[in-house]
């Protein structure tokens, strides 16, 4: 799990569904400040993939390009903030947030780690790489590995039901992506993460005390992403 955290089974829940259309929103809104052609704005591509993956309607993503962008009336003040941390046991943690209020979302975030530990800048993500992250499936009897040299990924790692996870340079993610689909795989998910270089086994009986802890942030409104170093 040294990577980006899911909750279990939250896209059976109609409120996740929800949160899932509202983090979708927000990254559109920050890709397209950079730019309301996706054509042109890659992080924009990646966002209004995400948006489509997540049943965002044609009409609303329309309107959110062009809000990020500038061109409507309504103003946009997101700003991502970053938090580094241990949750229960230790688990490292580092915690992506849009948000419209600073103070608001550090009263939140440090509210959540009650029974962890906040942490200052530095001291948890020292022990991550800052890399691309792919997931994709192939085509029926593909070579990984082939795949990941000829598309220019630096690492590959097999992962559940198919998924093969491939990994990039930050800046190389969006030509890997392409490169991958011009190959014939299927890409499920394309973004920036955090992968841990170390992470931590817990005892099955403190398992549930972390995931506890990890939903409880997910949940937060403000709370984009979460990257946990955690086997």
């Amino acid at each position: 799990m040294g990577a980006q955290w899911k909750q279990r089974g939250r896209e059976a829940n109609s409120k996740a569904k929800a949160k899932l259309l509202s983090k979708a929103a927000k990254e559109v809104l920050m890709a397209a400040k950079a730019g309301a052609d996706p054509s042109t704005n890659p992080r924009l591509r990646l966002a209004v993939e995400y948006a489509k993956k997540v049943n965002m309607t044609k009409d609303t993503l329309e309107r959110v390009i062009k809000k990020g962008a500038g061109l409507l009336d309504e103003q946009v003040t997101y700003e991502l903030v970053t938090y580094e941390g241990f949750g229960p046991h230790r688990v490292p943690v580092i915690v992506e947030c849009l948000t419209d209020n600073r103070m608001r979302t550090a009263s939140n975030v440090r509210g959540h780690f009650r029974l962890g530990q906040l942490a200052a800048a530095g001291a948890v993500s020292w022990d991550f790489d800052r890399l691309g992250a792919i997931d994709a499936v192939g085509p029926a009897g593909a070579d990984a590995e082939a795949a990941a040299i000829e598309a220019g990924a630096q690492d590959v790692e097999a992962g559940e039901g198919g998924v093969t996870h491939f990994y990039t340079s930050p800046t190389d993610l969006d030509a890997v992506r392409r490169a991958l689909e011009a190959a014939g795989w299927t890409v499920e998910s394309a973004a920036l993460v955090w992968k841990a270089k170390n992470p931590v086994s817990v005892p099955e009986a403190a398992r549930a005390e972390v995931d506890a802890f990890l939903a409880e942030l997910d949940e937060d409104d403000d709370v984009q992403t979460l990257f946990v170093g955690l086997r």
